[in-house]
């Protein structure tokens, strides 16, 4: 199937409708030619209302750490965003609910197949770095902190929210060690 008629059918896509309180929309940007591939966790309600990927306080702080402008970040040819669940799961206690797992058991791999030019994946929060990474011994500090040993065409991040402030605090290692390392693999991936 062509990527195009993938994404026709994830648009429609209404398989975990009955669980998502906001209904289904799901939000996605790929191109078969897109360099860097930014696997998140699942849009919140901000990005559920634009159907823009990352249109929030978490991707404006993303871009900062990747050093791009929203042109270059919003270009599909460049970037794909393909969060591990594609629509707002809904509130939980603290933040947003688990992104709903058929999306990933459903669509993941068929977008995934057709992103060979990829060259950099970040991997975003523990959900992405669970399924990507198949890190389970780690938690998410240590995964980030040992970021060198996925190589050179895969970096696990944190979740670049407001909500995440305080690890950013307890952990400055990762904006004064891992940031410009991000910053310089996507200048070479882009360039």
């Amino acid at each position: 199937m062509k990527l195009i008629e993938t994404v026709e059918k994830i648009k429609a896509c209404d398989l975990c409708g009955d669980d998502l309180p906001l209904g289904p929309r799901p939000v996605v940007q790929v191109h078969e030619k897109a360099k860097i591939l930014i696997s998140g966790q699942a849009p919140g309600i901000k990005v559920h209302r634009s159907g823009v990927p990352f249109d929030d306080a978490s991707g404006e702080r993303l871009r900062l750490w990747m050093g791009i402008d929203r042109t270059t970040f919003y270009d599909p040819f460049q970037i794909a965003i393909l969060p591990m669940g594609f629509c707002y799961p809904g509130k939980g206690i603290s933040g947003d609910l688990p992104p709903q797992k058929r999306c990933a058991g459903t669509w993941r791999q068929q977008l995934l197949d057709h992103l060979t030019e990829v060259k950099l994946t970040l991997v975003i929060g523990a959900y992405a770095q669970q399924w990507h990474l198949r890190q389970q011994d780690l938690n998410l500090t240590e995964t980030v902190k040992q970021w060198q040993k996925f190589g050179d065409n895969m970096m696990p991040l944190p979740h670049p929210s407001p909500r995440n402030n305080i690890w950013l605090k307890k952990n400055a290692w990762f904006e004064t060690e891992v940031v410009p390392a991000l910053q310089t693999r996507v200048q070479d991936t882009l360039a």
